[in-house]
């Protein structure tokens, strides 16, 4: 979706204010992961965008290429793309332009670029474009209106228009806003300010802006000081003035980082109120890769609660333009939603409104990729699940831990620890795991919750969200038959049981697909988000039980006894679907008592 439309969709709702993030690429592989963990983290509190930068001098083209298209489509936030001109001829330009379009992005943040590095000023390169206007002329010419392009606003001028005393002269400022005018008129339809801290030129810079025509959203650059140095180095670059007032409040507190990191937030969190006050109801947040100044500033002003984090829906759907209807999902990912993504990324068509009315059974195949893991999730899972193991008791103790949440990892998940509706029933699944009912997905029942519900709400406010009791676990095939014969007592509890050869047991069809989740809301059809499909289950079983080796025994020296019981396991337990189809007044672990 492009950013004009979701800024202005989201204004129309009582003038909410909309806030995004602004990333850059990092130097290092750790880098890029702490990165995408930062990013999920920060991506939970429903930015309406963030956009990630190209790169001094196109320095990180390919890697910025890269991490777009991961926010896009594994991160699930709507991503806009710095684009520049600098070393850039136009080939390059259309490669990185179709390599966007084709993974489902819909946003460009078109810029002339910094000169080159070590180098005073910019150059056109041969075959490329002379500033950011040529460049918003050639996307609106050859993509017509597929790009959303978002331009950069001046609030002092452009820097190469400020003058050695630090202010542009008045004709100079003028025809900054006539550049920005032609900008707009060529095509773009938003425009992020550079960075400013004194909020009054900012006003004036909108003011001057609709005084001469612009009429597209004007959206406030915020960037939180986080420590003096950093602070000094960046307004130096970008000449932007400093108020007095703020240089006598660092001065006294400019060698105590944390002092400065709260005077930042605080000043920050000042700023966007004078914003917000005159009516401006957008801010973008420069993050510097940071995430703790960014959130503080945002729950200062009572934007997000960390406590409340709303879903539209139980998974976070990819903002990929060809998955923007996707509305229903097998609940077997539910802890890999990664892997997911990356095994349904090729469908022409996703599922809406209904599992069996789209569904494209055609699922990737098993590769490397869903078994990659970031260093220091890797690392989290060998300090807590690479310990020695001397019978199946210790693998029981391992997933009993994990349900009551005394770790943080699993090898069965990429999420970080449990999740809220997990443990209103981690006791429960820490008994059943002692059992040697070794679970690894579940949800509670739920029977007309509010949907704005902090455990198990999604939606938004005004419904009511519904669940049935699910549990998948791994097995003996001695504890599954005595959970066979226990279910025949238990007429609403369906399963299905495969083992890693593919024999099954089940008490429902092959095609019998069940919701296991559904919400009601006003002046909405029924949703239906979740549901146990025993096609799609077959596909999971063989990424389920390839997880028993290669992310799990992987972890242990070749010939350790402790690798040889995992892979024991693997090839004799069985992988188990149960669903209570009683959410009003059933017990699913009732089967389980006298196992």
């Amino acid at each position: 979706m492009k950013v004009i439309e979701k800024i202005r969709s989201l204004q129309e709702d009582q003038g909410k204010v909309v806030f995004s993030f602004e990333f850059f690429p990092p130097k290092t592989e750790d880098g890029v992961d702490n990165l995408f963990e930062r990013m999920d983290r920060m991506v939970a509190h429903n930015p309406s965008f963030c956009d990630i930068t190209w790169g001094a001098g196109g320095s990180t083209a390919d890697l910025t290429l890269e991490i777009s298209n991961k926010m896009q489509n594994i991160i699930c936030v709507e991503t806009m793309m710095h684009l520049t001109c600098t070393n850039m001829p136009v080939e390059k330009i259309d490669h990185a332009l179709q390599t966007i379009k084709s993974n489902g992005i819909q946003n460009v943040l078109a810029l002339r670029g910094d000169p080159p590095h070590g180098q005073d000023k910019f150059v056109q390169v041969e075959g490329g474009f002379a500033c950011a206007l040529d460049l918003v002329k050639h996307i609106r010419a050859k993509y017509g209106d597929y790009f959303g392009i978002t331009v950069a606003g001046y609030p002092e001028a452009h820097p190469d228009a400020i003058g050695s005393d630090g202010v542009a002269t008045p004709e100079a400022y003028q025809n900054d806003l006539a550049y920005l005018k032609r900008k707009v008129d060529a095509g773009a339809d938003l425009i992020i300010t550079q960075l400013f801290y004194d909020t009054d030129i900012f006003l004036k810079f909108v003011n001057d802006c609709r005084q001469i025509g612009i009429t597209c959203p004007i959206v406030p650059g915020i960037m939180p000081i986080n420590n003096y140095k950093g602070f000094l180095r960046m307004t130096g670059f970008c000449k932007t003035k400093i108020p007095a007032e703020i240089t006598a409040a660092l001065e006294p507190i400019k060698d105590n980082e944390e002092a400065v990191k709260s005077y930042g937030i605080h000043l920050g969190t000042e700023m966007c109120r004078k914003i917000l006050a005159h009516g401006i109801k957008t801010l973008h947040l420069y993050t510097l890769n940071m995430e703790k100044s960014a959130l503080a500033i945002l729950m200062s002003l009572g934007l997000i609660e960390e406590s409340k984090i709303s879903r539209c829906l139980p998974w976070r759907r990819p903002a990929n333009v060809f998955r923007v209807k996707e509305d229903v999902r097998p609940i077997f990912w539910a802890n890999r939603p990664k892997s997911y993504i990356s095994r349904t990324i090729a469908w022409d068509q996703y599922p809406h409104g209904r599992w069996g009315d789209s569904r494209n059974p055609s699922y990737g195949a098993l590769s490397d990729h869903q078994f990659m893991r970031p260093r220091a999730r890797d690392k989290k899972l060998h300090e807590e699940w690479a310990t020695p193991l001397k019978s199946i008791d210790d693998i029981q103790e391992k997933f009993k831990n994990y349900c009551l949440g005394k770790l943080r990892s699993s090898p069965w998940s990429e999420l970080d620890g449990l999740q809220p509706e997990t443990k209103i029933i981690h006791e429960q699944l820490g008994r059943i795991n002692l059992k040697g009912f070794l679970t690894i997905n579940s949800q509670p029942a739920v029977n007309g919750e509010r949907s704005d519900s902090p455990s198990v709400g999604w939606g938004g406010p005004g419904g009511s969200v519904y669940q049935k009791a699910y549990l998948e676990f791994f097995c003996s095939m001695k504890k599954l038959d005595a959970l066979v014969n226990k279910c025949k007592a238990f007429s609403f509890i369906t399963y299905f049981a495969v083992n890693k050869n593919g024999n099954l047991l089940s008490n429902i069809g092959l095609t019998d697909v069940n919701a296991v989740t559904w919400g009601v809301f006003p002046a909405k059809e029924i949703i239906q988000p979740t549901v146990v499909d025993p096609a799609s289950f077959m596909v999971w079983k063989d990424e389920a039980f390839e997880i028993w080796s290669r992310a799990w025994a992987s972890l242990y020296p070749d010939n350790d006894p402790s690798k040889k019981l995992l892979e024991e396991v693997q090839s004799s337990y069985y992988l188990v679907s149960l669903v209570d189809n009683d959410y009003v007044g059933g017990d699913i672990f009732a089967v389980f008592e006298d196992l």
